[in-house]
């Protein structure tokens, strides 16, 4: 028991750099606060306690914003961040060195008895205010986003974005570089941002680009071979993006990006 609670600290120390000594960890986070209200409550509702147990989870959630069900299951080394409003449900079931931050909820979404609640591999990161939905399993090292709403099966390793939730694949580096320069050739830049993974919209933008490229490149080649057989040579100059200026439909707006426009040059 004492074994458990140390490991519990010491995950404090390992997952949050602002954390300075033990005496400040047990005493100011209330995330620890609640994993140890919870494994109290849990021995005594596995002793068939249960009012009891339900009535130390219920002040521990007064205390400490944070609401788990003593009946849950929680394997080691679990940190809640911050922990306000979190929500986990009677069925759960959390892995080993998972972290949970603010606003989550490990909810059911149906009144039927049973298994209602989700289940969480080792080492899984459910970031701020996700919601995690029914008797799904969510695969070890998984990764779900802030606000994102799940409510199927993540594998192993996978991570989820997004409302409902979906799993986002890692950029390949030339795929990457290739999409890049044919965006950098007509003007434009998904969301304007680099990053790690490829959110579905943006797949599907890139998607096209990737047709576009195709294309572009068919034409030159036809282009070429009609030169070598005598034709005339097609040089066409395509507008650029940014040489496109759409005008406000109001009004007042419109004569100030004219006066913008007329200042700038």
């Amino acid at each position: 028991m004492f074994k458990r609670i140390r490991s519990d600290i010491q995950c404090v120390f390992e997952r949050d750099p602002a954390a300075r000594n033990t005496f400040e960890v047990l005493t100011t986070y209330p995330g620890l606060h609640a994993i140890l209200w919870y494994r109290a409550a849990h021995f005594l509702w596995n002793k068939r306690l249960k009012w009891l147990a339900r009535f130390i989870s219920t002040a521990a959630r007064w205390f400490t914003g944070i609401e788990i069900h003593p009946a849950c299951k929680i394997g080691e080394r679990l940190f809640i961040d911050h922990g306000m409003g979190v929500v986990i449900g009677e069925t759960a079931e959390i892995g080993d060195d998972c972290t949970l931050y603010h606003g989550v909820t490990l909810g059911g979404t149906t009144w039927q008895k049973g298994k209602r609640h989700p289940t969480l591999g080792d080492r899984v990161v459910v970031g701020a205010g996700a919601k995690v939905l029914g008797p799904i399993t969510v695969g070890n090292d998984a990764r779900i986003g802030s606000n994102a709403v799940v409510v199927k099966e993540v594998p192993e390793g996978r991570t989820v974005v997004g409302i409902p939730g979906r799993i986002v694949e890692p950029n390949k580096s030339e795929t990457l570089k290739r999409r890049e320069k044919m965006a950098e050739k007509i003007g434009f830049d998904a969301y304007g941002v680099k990053q790690d993974v490829t959110d579905p919209v943006e797949k599907a933008i890139y998607s096209l680009l990737d047709h576009i490229q195709v294309q572009d490149e068919k034409l030159e080649k036809m282009a070429q071979e009609l030169r070598r057989l005598g034709g005339e040579s097609i040089d066409m100059h395509l507008p650029k993006l940014d040489d496109v200026v759409l005008e406000p439909s109001d009004p007042e707006q419109a004569a100030h990006l004219r006066h913008a426009k007329h200042k700038g040059d």
